[in-house]
């Protein structure tokens, strides 16, 4: 994580997404403007909490750990998002892991502030009150209906999730086959029917494997194959 001094770019962040209003002139002097790099975590569970961040640019990966240790992909997110919405007003640690598909920019303001000029500022309550209540309806959908789809459907809208920042054309990113005992808890399957899944993948000419990575090959057939993208629809 690194802060970046530019105040007219964090001006900027907090006009292009209407946030004026949501963050008072006492709340915007303590905003802060932070960049983290492709694959950086910008928390794990089990973290004290103690930043409200807002996603202004870039991907985030948010994922959760079973009691037995695996890994699970709860959803893909872009601008605007929140983190650290529920910890706040829950009092509690970092509920999930996040960490930046692509590079990442995000405000960030300490929650002693929020406390001081924001528990009764009407804008903000309301704001952190919706993006709350569409976190708590993706989560409900998704343990109800993602882990129904087959296999192949959640592989193509992992690998269209890593792979590409529509917000940033310029971005392509890679799955590392080092990592898919990873993936495969991710998305909930075993890592033998993954690479079933990832050979008939390949044999469609949808994927293909690179110096030990998984490329996609053919975006549009594997955007057909996933429908709508499970881990990045509201």
């Amino acid at each position: 994580m690194k802060e970046i001094q530019d105040s007219e770019q964090l001006q900027a962040y907090i006009a292009a997404y209407s946030l004026t209003a949501i963050f008072n002139e006492q709340l915007s002097g303590h905003l802060h403007l932070y960049s983290f790099a492709q694959g950086e975590h910008i928390c794990s569970k089990g973290d004290p909490s103690e930043y409200l961040y807002v996603l202004v640019k870039g991907k985030l990966k948010i994922f959760t750990t079973t009691p037995e240790g695996k890994t699970l992909i709860i959803s893909f997110k872009t601008p605007l998002e929140l983190i650290g919405d529920v910890e706040y007003i829950q009092g509690t640690e970092m509920i999930n892991t996040v960490e930046a598909v692509s590079p990442v920019h995000m405000l960030g303001l300490e929650y002693r502030w929020l406390n001081k000029y924001g528990k009764e500022h009407p804008p903000l309550l309301h704001f952190m009150l919706e993006m709350i209540t569409q976190k708590f309806y993706r989560k409900s959908n998704f343990l109800s209906l993602n882990l129904m789809h087959p296999v192949e459907v959640r592989l193509a809208s992992y690998l269209l999730s890593i792979s590409y920042d529509e917000s940033d054309p310029n971005f392509t990113g890679q799955l590392s086959t080092i990592n898919l005992t990873d993936t495969a808890n991710f998305i909930g399957t075993s890592y033998r029917h993954l690479n079933r899944v990832i050979h008939k993948l390949t044999q469609d000419g949808l994927i293909e494997r690179e110096n030990g990575h998984l490329l996609v090959k053919d975006k549009a057939g594997l955007t057909a194959l996933a429908s709508r993208n499970i881990y990045e629809s509201n």
